[in-house]
């Protein structure tokens, strides 16, 4: 017969469970939005998720500021240089939440937005390293097919995947 936990780490535990427990509707249909951010060979460094309609524009700046990487000498280190996102990630406010903190945002512009003339082509490219990464941690069929009705332990199913990830270099 399987124990139960005490009253009081049942509520710690549940404390941080949203109240859609992160599940929504989308064009997809019923679902669950990622939010990865990786490094340059397609690491995974942070992971969130929202309900399927969420905007990406509303949880972007949130998950940048939560980036801390281990640096040999020194404080972690905080900030990338360049952000690589597709047209989602076009707003004005992401923009230029993402240049007050430094960082150069690589994201193209939509057809009814002008032209960016300094746009670099070339770091966009890279992006598929993101695509990849993603689509590495969706081969566990536990996180492709979300089993987990709350989020936290979605969430924790993720950063299992992470570790997995950073495992089998």
């Amino acid at each position: 017969m399987p124990t139960r936990q005490p009253p009081e780490l049942e509520k710690k535990h549940l404390e941080n469970e949203p109240a859609d427990h992160a599940l929504g509707r989308s064009r997809g249909g019923f679902s669950t939005k990622i939010h990865l951010v990786s490094d340059s060979r397609g690491l995974p460094i942070v992971v969130d998720i929202s309900p399927g309609q969420t905007h990406e524009a509303t949880v972007c700046l949130g998950i940048i500021d939560t980036i801390r990487v281990a640096s040999p000498c020194g404080r972690p280190k905080k900030r990338p240089v360049k952000l690589a996102g597709d047209k989602a990630y076009t707003s004005e406010s992401i923009r230029m939440g993402l240049k007050k903190r430094g960082i150069v945002p690589v994201i193209p512009s939509k057809r009814n937005q002008p032209r960016n003339p300094s746009f670099d082509k070339r770091s966009y490219r890279r992006r598929n390293i993101m695509e990849r990464c993603i689509g590495w941690m969706k081969e566990y069929r536990r996180i492709a097919t979300r089993y987990e009705k709350l989020a936290v332990h979605y969430l924790g199913m993720l950063k299992l995947g992470m570790i997995l990830r950073y495992l089998n270099l």
